[in-house]
């Protein structure tokens, strides 16, 4: 009987689990203090009352036998996949309801999504970036390419001569640093991949926050990604379903390898691992793209938004570097005085007693870098940047 050793290369401890511990230690060294949380991207504010409302009707339909849903079919409701083909409609971009699988969310679906192709497959992961990305390629012993993402590229490296790589990770708007590609930026990774016969595995968990016309939100904008690429979105940050657990992903009929349509062989994966999400939270999802959810859902990612201009805004005033804000819920910013992140971390804490992320837990790249969020309240995210102002001043 063995493990599987690949479980070995991952860091003996989970980012967020670091900042957990540090967090709880320094509570119980002061009791009396008054933490404000702007790490982990967990929304706080409650879900829209369509979603409620929608939620409430689907529970009562699982109470007589005539509207009773067992398991769910494995690709999803088809009630809430013709909405996202609807939605998708809306820019501009035709898919067939073959094309959208229903997920638990980005996070599982970008992890899993790695089954289907082998383990020789290269992986090219920018840095920094989102550490599922690494971790899911590490336990399946997948070699990884890391491509170094700077500000003076302002975190949206691109594609040279030197760029080599089978499977290759796209987040745009970016977590961690809140840098968002253009049209012109994901046209270049489309290309590439279609001359390197490689996949774009393109993460849209907050495509939501992009308010640019100009800036695309799919990469099924961009002609050509039909044929190289995989795109996940999430209702987590869209519509706040964190705690309930659903997305979807597209996989483009044209997408074929070998010979084989790679979503057909999700579909595949997923029958047999998945038993689907539930009928109540598919309702749910559904009313998100209903006129009265999306105007509910709006007024809440615009709260996000004013509170991550306020922080940029406030870093702005103070002559500090930073990427993120507009377009995205997060600002990525230079720690002061050469600070690393992990020392900035811990000077925070202590003299301001607010919580962020070091920049150094999303790779090598990110040391010397800051992550806040600004999926808070927005009194506290208020008095947060007062704190860090009066801090740094």
């Amino acid at each position: 009987m063995k493990l599987n050793q690949n479980f070995e290369k991952l860091q003996e401890s989970y980012l967020f689990l670091n900042i957990a511990q540090k967090v709880s230690a320094y509570q119980q060294a002061h009791p009396a203090g008054h933490i404000i949380r702007m790490g982990i991207g967990d929304v706080t504010r409650p879900l829209a009352p369509a979603v409620i409302e929608a939620m409430h009707k689907a529970t009562d339909e699982m109470a007589h036998q005539e509207t009773f849903q067992g398991y769910p079919p494995a690709e999803g409701q088809i009630f809430l996949r013709e909405k996202i083909q609807s939605y998708y409609a809306d820019r501009g971009v035709t898919l067939a309801l073959s094309e959208i699988i229903i997920g638990d969310g980005a996070k599982r679906e970008v992890g899993n999504i790695v089954d289907l192709f082998d383990a020789d497959n290269e992986v090219l992961i920018p840095d920094p970036v989102y550490p599922v990305y690494v971790d899911t390629n590490l336990m399946s012993g997948r070699p990884i390419r890391y491509l170094p993402a700077t500000e003076q590229d302002g975190f949206l490296p691109l594609p040279d001569g030197d760029t080599k790589g089978d499977i290759i990770y796209l987040c745009s708007p970016n977590n961690p640093t809140g840098a968002v590609y253009d049209r012109q930026g994901l046209q270049a990774w489309v290309n590439f991949a279609l001359e390197q016969d490689a996949v774009i595995l393109f993460d849209a968990a907050y495509e939501s926050f992009i308010s640019e016309e100009k800036l695309p939100r799919s990469i099924f904008e961009i002609p050509g990604a039909d044929r190289c690429a995989i795109e996940f979105c999430s209702f987590s940050k869209t519509a706040g379903f964190t705690g309930m657990r659903c997305g979807y992903t597209v996989i483009s009929n044209r997408l074929q390898i070998g010979g084989v349509r790679v979503n057909q062989l999700w579909a595949r994966r997923q029958s047999t691992k998945f038993n689907g999400v539930s009928y109540i939270t598919q309702r749910a999802a559904e009313a998100v793209f209903t006129v009265e959810g999306r105007r509910q859902i709006k007024e809440t990612i615009n709260y996000y938004r004013d509170n991550a201009k306020l922080m940029a805004d406030s870093f702005r005033d103070m002559g500090i570097r930073f990427t993120g804000g507009e377009n995205s819920p997060y600002i990525w910013h230079r720690c002061p005085d050469g600070m690393s992140s992990w020392d900035y971390f811990d000077y925070l804490l202590e003299n301001a007693e607010v919580v962020g992320t070091p920049g150094s837990g999303f790779g090598q790249n990110g040391e010397g870098y800051f992550r806040l969020t600004a999926f808070g309240n927005k009194e506290k995210t208020a008095e947060a940047m007062e704190r860090i102002r009066k801090l740094l001043k």
